[in-house]
């Protein structure tokens, strides 16, 4: 280690680095390879860490797109600074301007979540109202060797540090609000036909999911983790509404099964079995999730949101995935309806009939009433795109090649 320091002062000699007091060095072995030890520099005074030589900044830039000044690349290298306090915070002193700091921008964050439902900050209401509540005690550290206080500072500034660095903070392309994309996007992948369909089928929770996953993940990178957990709260009730339906449901197929005069009735016993299968795939799946679902909360919420929204499937696949409960519930109601109707309308006698068939017919207009709503104001919006756009450019196209309108004279000319 000792000569590996000598090197690397030698080294930041001859590459004219100035090494000022406030500047140290920090060496470690690395993975994989024992033989080899890797080393930055720490300037406390500037709070970003260096090299003295190139230096690859993959996993330094974060994966992100765009980053071209240097202003923006101070949040990464500040972030990587407070990420070493935070591995070593003994026998350093507490800055008070640092804390005054992150007073300010938890207070900025609390005065978001009160204005406008929603921050930037990479903690939820909660957690921000929590650490304002630290602030104080924090107070009577400061300018002192408390390696606790140190590290509960770096590992908030270290967060901060990261958020401001994928906002783009400073930028004239910074992300002002949650909702902004900063990048523009071609992905048409939800707008297929097959997608159309299966939304239909599923009575529109693809496209309800769908959207909420959007919400969650902006420029498909951001995770608003507050987001995230109050839609994995959420999606906890509903699935439990879900079990609960889905055994009823269940055990009415069974007992309607189980009468003798609609055992005669061999398509009725099909439908019947077809609500039953449909009733068993929401109980099942929605088992299942909720199993995965109380898993993933045995770990932080960053690392669960990180593995959902960065695995092969994409954020179509999910949302498919999140409403099969809901599509196999209701599927096993419309089969037992059927099923329900065919007894009615085979073994009854007219009087019967000719009372329950209009009552039946209203009931099925009512029912698809709200369930087509919002496909047909998705259609129309479709058909819109499909047919107006290109009306508007033929008429454009027609308006500027008239007679007398196909060049530009001299004069109008700038």
């Amino acid at each position: 280690m000792s000569k590996a320091a000598e090197k690397a002062y030698k080294e930041a000699w001859i590459a004219d680095i100035a090494l000022l007091p406030s500047v140290e060095l920090a060496l470690e072995l690395m993975l994989g390879d024992s033989n080899t030890i890797g080393y930055y520099f720490v300037d406390h005074d500037r709070r970003v860490i260096f090299w003295f030589e190139a230096h690859k900044s993959i996993h330094l830039m974060l994966d992100v797109r765009g980053v071209e000044r240097k202003s923006h690349v101070k949040y990464a290298l500040e972030s990587e600074y407070w990420g070493h306090i935070n591995l070593f915070p003994n026998k350093r002193c507490l800055p008070e301007d640092i804390v005054v700091r992150l007073k300010e921008l938890l207070i900025h964050a609390q005065t978001e979540y009160i204005d406008l439902g929603a921050s930037l900050s990479p903690f939820a209401s909660d957690q921000v109202e929590s650490m304002l509540g630290l602030i104080d005690p924090l107070m009577s550290s400061l300018n002192k060797e408390n390696e606790h206080s140190v590290r509960i500072v770096a590992r908030c500034m270290e967060r901060f540090c990261i958020v401001n660095f994928l906002n783009f903070c400073g930028q004239p392309s910074a992300r002002r609000n949650t909702n902004k994309l900063i990048y523009e996007y071609s992905d048409k992948r939800s707008d297929t036909i097959l997608s159309r369909v299966m939304n239909l089928v599923m009575f529109g929770s693809p496209n309800a999911h769908r959207k909420v996953l959007h919400w969650i993940l902006v420029d498909k990178k951001i995770i608003q983790l507050g987001r995230y957990r109050n839609f994995t709260d959420r999606l906890s009730s509903e699935w439990n509404g879900y079990a609960i339906f889905s055994t009823v449901l269940l055990a009415v197929d069974i007992s309607f099964l189980a009468i003798p005069f609609v055992q005669t009735q061999t398509s009725a016993i099909l439908v019947s079995y077809l609500s039953t299968l449909c009733a068993m795939g929401s109980f099942v799946v929605t088992l299942v999730f909720a199993r995965q679902l109380n898993d993933g909360r045995r770990y932080p919420a960053e690392r669960v949101a990180s593995f959902m929204f960065g695995m092969k499937s994409s954020i179509e696949r999910l949302a498919l995935m999140l409403s099969l409960p809901f599509a196999f519930l209701i599927w096993g109601v419309i089969f037992f309806a059927a099923s329900l109707s065919i007894v009615i309308f085979r073994t009854s006698d007219v009087i019967t009939v000719s009372i329950a068939y209009p009552i039946w017919v209203a009931i099925v207009i009512l029912v698809t009433w709200p369930a087509l709503a919002g496909h047909i104001g998705t259609l129309n919006n479709w058909i819109m795109r499909r047919t107006i756009r290109p009306m508007r450019w033929a008429l454009h196209l027609k308006w500027h090649l008239r007679p007398g309108m196909s060049g530009v004279t001299s004069s109008s000319r700038v």
